[in-house]
C-alpha cells in the first residue's frame, strides 16, 4: 500500500482508538516536525495496529506493558492506558500487567507506572470522561 493509504487508515484507526487523538497529534507537532506526526499515524498506526494477528484490546495490553518496562515514557503511557480503558480491559486486568512488570523491568519503573495508573484510573471516574 502506498503512504497516502497507510496514512489514511492510520489515521482512521487512531481516530477509532481515541477519537481526536490524530488531529491533536498532526497540530502538536505541525510547527515543529509535521513530517514526524505523519509518520506516527503512517507506521504505527497505518502499519502495525491494522495488521491482522492482534486485535486492537490485545496490542494495547503489549503497549502498556512495554512502556511499563521502559519507564521513561509517562505521557505516552498514560494515553495509552486510556486507550486499554476503552478498549475493554480491566483496571485489575492493567494494574496486574504493570505488577508482572516489575519482575522484569523493575519495582521502580512498577511503582511509576502505578502511579500513572492511579491518575488515569480517576480520570475515567469523572463526568464525560469515556
Amino acid at each position: 500500500m502506498d503512504d497516502e493509504g497507510r496514512y489514511r487508515r492510520g489515521w482512521e484507526r487512531l481516530e477509532e482508538m481515541d477519537p481526536g487523538a490524530a488531529p491533536e497529534l498532526t497540530g502538536r507537532l505541525k510547527e515543529i516536525a509535521p513530517d514526524f506526526a505523519r509518520y506516527i499515524i503512517e507506521f504505527p498506526f497505518g502499519t502495525i495496529y491494522t495488521r491482522p494477528g492482534l486485535d486492537w484490546k490485545s496490542r494495547e495490553l503489549a503497549v502498556v506493558a512495554a512502556l511499563t518496562a521502559l519507564g521513561n515514557a509517562v505521557p505516552q503511557l498514560k494515553e495509552h492506558l486510556h486507550r486499554a480503558l476503552r478498549a475493554g480491559w480491566t483496571r485489575q486486568e492493567l494494574a496486574e500487567v504493570i505488577m508482572q512488570m516489575s519482575v522484569y523491568a523493575g519495582v521502580p519503573a512498577a511503582l511509576n507506572a502505578m502511579a500513572v495508573a492511579k491518575e488515569v484510573f480517576k480520570e475515567h471516574n469523572e463526568p464525560g470522561k469515556p
